[in-house]
């Protein structure tokens, strides 16, 4: 019986043919690198925060404790549902109360920056419900406004309060009138001295800047 022989094949060189498995080590390097350029960022957001914290506290001893009072009432007259936030209308008449009448762009970019939405979306509502604006938000930011606030402003926003009808100037009539709201029972001619004491032009009457000189000096 004829015998039937294979072909033979030559003998394959494995070695040479593949190449090194690779580095583990670089894999092992590269998440390190990447853990710690997270950790990195997430201790300067932190830094960040306390920063930002910490300059809020300074701001707040700043004011006097009857302008963060006013603060606070001003907030809590506007927040009509009490829910410790305030929309667009409540955060414009809540400012205007402190002395800042801003335009509606000025108080739109507010909520924007420092607002939150009342209702994180869905899917069944894709679209950001209206912005709400919180009591440390508000506190922070009127802070900051009153601290930047010149002091004429502050005094000329007092002159206004007297000045009724805005004349120009506080008269008897004037006087009068604050000391009856206020509850002092100041005799007439108590407030004739005032008005004479402090009237440098002789004119019967208080102006701008002789009140200024009486809160300045």
């Amino acid at each position: 019986m004829a015998s039937s022989s294979h072909p033979s094949f030559p003998p394959r060189s494995y070695g040479g043919n593949l190449g090194k498995l690779p580095d583990r080590s670089l894999g092992t390097a590269f998440g390190t690198s990447t853990q710690q350029q997270r950790e990195k960022e997430r201790q300067e957001r932190e830094r960040e925060r306390l920063e930002k914290e910490r300059m809020e506290r300074e701001e707040q001893t700043q004011l006097t404790e009857e302008q963060r009072e006013e603060i606070k009432e001003a907030f809590t007259l506007f927040d009509l549902d009490k829910d410790n936030r305030i929309d667009y209308h409540e955060l414009k008449v809540a400012m205007k109360a402190l002395g800042f009448d801003l335009p509606k762009a000025e108080i739109l970019a507010i909520l924007q920056t420092h607002g939150a939405p009342s209702e994180p979306p869905t899917s069944k509502a894709p679209h950001q419900s209206r912005l709400l604006l919180h009591y440390s938000q508000f506190q922070t930011i009127m802070s900051q406004r009153i601290i930047a606030r010149d002091p004429r402003e502050e005094v000329l926003r007092a002159f206004e309060l007297f000045d009724e009808g805005g004349k120009g100037t506080i008269n008897l009539q004037d006087l009068r009138r604050v000391a009856r709201e206020l509850g002092e029972g100041l005799e007439e001619d108590e407030l004739a001295a005032m008005i004479d004491e402090f009237d440098l032009d002789g004119d019967g009457a208080i102006n701008r800047e002789e009140f200024l000189g009486i809160c300045l000096q």
